[in-house]
Order: C-alpha cells, then sequence, then structure tokens
C-alpha cells in the first residue's frame, strides 16, 4: 500500500489555476523530489496535502484512509508531518520542549514515544543543546530541530520544504546523510521540495516535476535529467552538475 497517494488534485484561486490534475504516490521509504521553476506550485502543492489549503478537486488518502474535508491539525495526527520554508519554530520554548510538543501531539493519537527520537536528536546534533532556548541555536540546528520536531510525531509521511535553503555545502551534505539515517530508521515517506539540484539528485528515489502548476515528468533522477520538456522548462541545456 501506498503511504500517500494523490488523484486529480488541482486548487484555484480566482481566475488562476495554482496546481492542474496532479496525481502521484508515494511508497513507504521512499524518498520523492518535487522540484520546478519558481511558480511551479511546489508549496501549494506541500501545503494542500498538509491541509493548510483545500483543493478545488481531487482526492487525497494517506496509508488507504481518504482525508479529503480533513484540516491541518487532523492530518498531523493521522501521520502528515511537515517543515516549513520558513522557519516556524517555537522560539520562546526550549530545543526539548519543542520536541515534547510534538510528543504530545503524538500521544493524542494513542502514539508511543519512538525510541529513534533519541538517537534523532543525536544524529542531529542537538543532544548536547535540548535545554538551550531554540532561539539560540544557530539557522542550521533550527532546520535540524525541525525536522526532528516533525519526526516526533512518528509520520508516515515526512515533507520537507527546501531543507538545504541557506546551507553551505558541508551543511547540505550532513543534511543529506541524516535524511538517508531517517529513510533507513524511521521508514516514512519523505517528499521534499529544493533548488540545490545535486541535493536533491543524490537523496531522492524519484522526482516529480512539476511546471505552471501542472506534472511534466515523473522517474529517477537519471530519467528526469535526461527528459526534454525539464530540460527546457527548468533544468536547461547545461545541467551536467544536476546528473
Amino acid at each position: 500500500m501506498s503511504a500517500l497517494v494523490l488523484e486529480g488534485i488541482s486548487k484555484q484561486f480566482g481566475g488562476v489555476r495554482a496546481v492542474s490534475n496532479v496525481s502521484f504516490e508515494v511508497a513507504p521509504g521512499e524518498v520523492r523530489g518535487l522540484i520546478g521553476p519558481n511558480g511551479a506550485g511546489k508549496t501549494t502543492l506541500i501545503n494542500l496535502i498538509s491541509g493548510l489549503l483545500t483543493p478545488t478537486s481531487g482526492t487525497l488518502s494517506l496509508a488507504g484512509e481518504i482525508l479529503d474535508g480533513q484540516g491541518s491539525a487532523d492530518r498531523t495526527r493521522k501521520g502528515i508531518a511537515r517543515t516549513f520554508q520558513n522557519l516556524r519554530i517555537f522560539e520562546n520554548l526550549s530545543v526539548g520542549q519543542n520536541i515534547e510538543v510534538a510528543q504530545i501531539t503524538a500521544r493524542s493519537e494513542g502514539h508511543e514515544d519512538s525510541p529513534a527520537i533519541a538517537e534523532a536528536i543525536e544524529r542531529f546534533d542537538l543532544s548536547g543543546k535540548l535545554a538551550m532556548p531554540a532561539s539560540a541555536l544557530s539557522y542550521g540546528h533550527l532546520r535540524r530541530l525541525e525536522i526532528v520536531r516533525a519526526l516526533a510525531l512518528n509520520p508516515k509521511v515526512l515533507m520537507l520544504d527546501e531543507p538545504a535553503a541557506g546551507m553551505n555545502e558541508q551543511e547540505t551534505e550532513e543534511l543529506a546523510a541524516g535524511l538517508e539515517w531517517v529513510k533507513t530508521r524511521f521508514g516514512c515517506a519523505i517528499l521534499v521540495i529544493d533548488h540545490d539540484l545535486k541535493f536533491i539528485m543524490t537523496l531522492c528515489d524519484r522526482i516529480t516535476v512539476l511546471n505552471m502548476g501542472a506534472m511534466i515528468a515523473e522517474g529517477t533522477p537519471r530519467e528526469i535529467t535526461t527528459n526534454q520538456d525539464v530540460i527546457d522548462a527548468y533544468l536547461g541545456e547545461d545541467h551536467s552538475n544536476a546528473a
């Protein structure tokens, strides 16, 4: 059974169709990239999946359960966790308290605390920082905290909106290694948006490409980098570093 299934998802704002008839499936343990030019509809699609926006048409299901009509809080409790382009950390709470908030939400659905969270805290270099106010963390560690907090929800699907934004090459490589570990240890599906093509092509099992709200390609990283529609719309002819 697929972790996440989208069938004909569309979103219209007035006369503008931001997402147009998008359908794909993400398997448990799969890392799926979502790429495309600015304004392609990537973040809008993530917002539709997480329940922050309501689709104009289409159906979404999680582990076989249709989630149509459920808001973001319900979808979080059912197993859809996410991070944001703009960090949404509780800066007035400690690092440990930020993680505990997510654990309390998971417990409300009858989930026990995952023993892997302690490992994730260590893996993402937060173990010595749990008592610190979140506002004292560096930008890179705030990004890591967002990921660990999302994992504390015991998600079936983890969605990451530009997790490598603002990171240097070393930090991006460490993030990729951490997400490979998450894939192995947690087994959740991961849906990731990022403009760092080296990061995406290295990390992802499959990639979905959007342009002007519509899905124009889907496939392995190698299939995507040789797809002429993707080259024309996004990669450009000189895309050897993305392969």
